[in-house]
């Protein structure tokens, strides 16, 4: 055998998403050179994009200490595997241990580019550790910006033009959840006659969102294949006044581009809900309800007076006519957020719930129960807190007809601190009303911020202890849940959330604002 022609087989299978065919390779080069780390890693890789996430633990455990950084292909793999390590930890909601490894991944790094990716996965996991400070995030912060020592910003430069130019920066101009909040950004809702949109993509797979996009939005730019140099030049020869980035320290972003500060005034949000630590931003889009601790953040705060975000909803399902509770006899709990943001807290909470109200029902639903090893790994988990799996159902992941079974959820229960956004949309918008628990920093507060636009804001508190409490009191009123089925749409439709006029109104006077302020200086 060619070990290393085998092994290349094995990776081209990879990457054409082969991968039960790439796996079969790779155990014979793995039989063959034993003492090879490569094949081993790249186990892992296959695995985890086959949803064997939990496998992949004992792998790295064994492999990790294996890899030394002698070389740079040494340090390159060790990266790559503290990398795995980090996700997984993720997945299965071990926020503060994924932390740790993918800042090990970004110091292995000898590529700055992959380094920076690195601490904003570190910042995204953050997001849902529970006992991060805002030292703690500045930590992180100042870790980042260590990999822009290779960045000279642009001086800052204003124009004179007749409209504003307002660059927006994103990979998510596909169906995602950013446009779920954002749609009408690009909409040809802006008054034309004071403002010119431009958008910046680095879509790596077009949807017909992107298409729709390109068709709509004249000036169009698809920066996917540019340097980050590259991509910086082209908004500075383009003389944006405002630059807009909507993904913050999430996947695919680049905020390296927003570091040559190639606009005249720059601007996070939307799809970041904590601040991006970074200089280069000179405000942060806000609203009165998430406008919490400002130490948490190095931009100023524009702060809306209603919501932050617009919901657009592609949902044509209708609500089903009554809760579940009416036909079964019993409440039914549930959430359907990512799992990796239910902490050990919030599990407590829902222990104390389920005690409080007799024959309830808690209904779960995410990637992690899709096979055997997920369901096995939460299941002894809940089992630590006391919970009894007879009234715990497990549902694995589905893209479609998944919101048909909010027709079996009577209330759902946000997480903390990384709260709900469009999973609290969706139950609203299908007549389940959500309890969520808020804090002082800005991310732990969009579960308020909908709540209270959607006008049920007393469903929004600030303790576990009262958390507890509003799910158990709104459990013992199956008359108020039946109007709640059969009107929390209309509310939606009827709120800031879904006011795209007025929204837009909000926004374009912010940044105007922001402009004029910069501009005095």
């Amino acid at each position: 055998m060619n070990i290393l022609k085998t092994y290349s087989k094995a990776l081209k299978l990879y990457r054409a998403k082969n991968y039960d065919e790439a796996l079969k390779i790779v155990s014979k080069v793995k039989a063959a050179a034993p003492n090879w780390d490569k094949p081993f890693l790249l186990e892992v890789f296959i695995r985890r994009e086959q949803g064997e996430r939990i496998k992949t633990l004992p792998m790295l455990e064994k492999l990790l200490p294996r890899l030394k950084d002698s070389s740079p292909e040494d340090k390159a793999m060790a990266a790559d595997a503290f990398n795995c390590l980090g996700s997984v930890n993720r997945f299965l909601g071990r926020n503060e241990e994924a932390v740790r490894a993918f800042c090990l991944s970004a110091s292995l790094s000898d590529d700055n580019h992959k380094a920076c990716d690195e601490i904003s996965n570190a910042l995204f996991t953050a997001s849902s550790a529970e006992n991060f400070s805002a030292e703690d995030f500045q930590a992180l912060y100042a870790e980042y910006k260590k990999y822009l020592a290779d960045i000279a910003p642009y001086p800052k430069k204003f124009y004179e033009h007749k409209k504003i130019r307002v660059g927006f920066l994103s990979a998510n101009f596909q169906w995602s959840v950013v446009m779920s909040w954002s749609w009408y950004f690009f909409n040809d809702t802006f008054n034309d006659k004071a403002f010119t949109v431009y958008c910046y993509s680095n879509v790596k797979e077009p949807d017909e969102v992107t298409e729709l996009f390109r068709k709509v939005v004249k000036n169009w730019r698809d920066i996917y294949d540019l340097t980050d140099e590259e991509a910086a030049k082209l908004i500075r020869d383009d003389e944006i006044d405002i630059l807009f980035d909507l993904d913050g320290h999430t996947q695919n972003n680049r905020l390296r581009v927003a570091a040559y500060r190639p606009a005249s005034v720059q601007i996070s949000g939307v799809g970041f809900m904590n601040s991006t630590g970074l200089e280069c931003f000179d405000y942060f889009l806000s609203d009165v309800y998430c406008a919490g601790d400002e130490s948490y953040f190095t931009e100023k705060l524009i702060v809306l007076p209603h919501s932050h975000i617009c919901y657009e909803s592609p949902i044509k399902l209708e609500p089903a006519d009554a809760p579940p509770c009416l036909r079964n006899g019993y409440v039914t709990f549930g959430s359907f957020n990512n799992f990796a943001k239910v902490t050990d807290s919030i599990l407590l909470a829902w222990k104390k719930i389920l005690d409080a109200v007799p024959d309830s029902r808690l209904l779960l639903k995410h990637k992690i129960f899709s096979n055997d090893d997920g369901r096995e790994f939460v299941s002894e988990r809940m089992k630590s807190f006391g919970f009894d799996l007879a009234r715990v159902e497990m549902r694995g992941f589905s893209d479609s007809n998944y919101l048909v079974e909010y027709g079996d959820m009577d209330i759902a229960l946000d997480t903390f601190p990384y709260t709900g956004g469009v999973t609290t949309c969706e139950a609203l918008y299908m007549g389940v009303p959500v309890v969520s628990l808020y804090g002082d920093r800005h991310g732990t507060r969009f579960g308020l911020s909908l709540l209270s636009n959607a006008g049920l804001g007393e469903l929004a508190v600030a303790s576990y202890d009262e958390y507890v409490g509003r799910a158990v009191l709104l459990a013992s009123d199956w008359e108020l849940l039946a109007i709640l089925r059969k009107n929390l749409r209309v509310m939606m439709k009827k709120s800031p959330l879904m006011d795209s006029a007025g929204y837009i109104r909000e926004v374009e006077q912010a940044f105007i604002k922001v402009l004029n302020e910069a501009r005095q200086e």
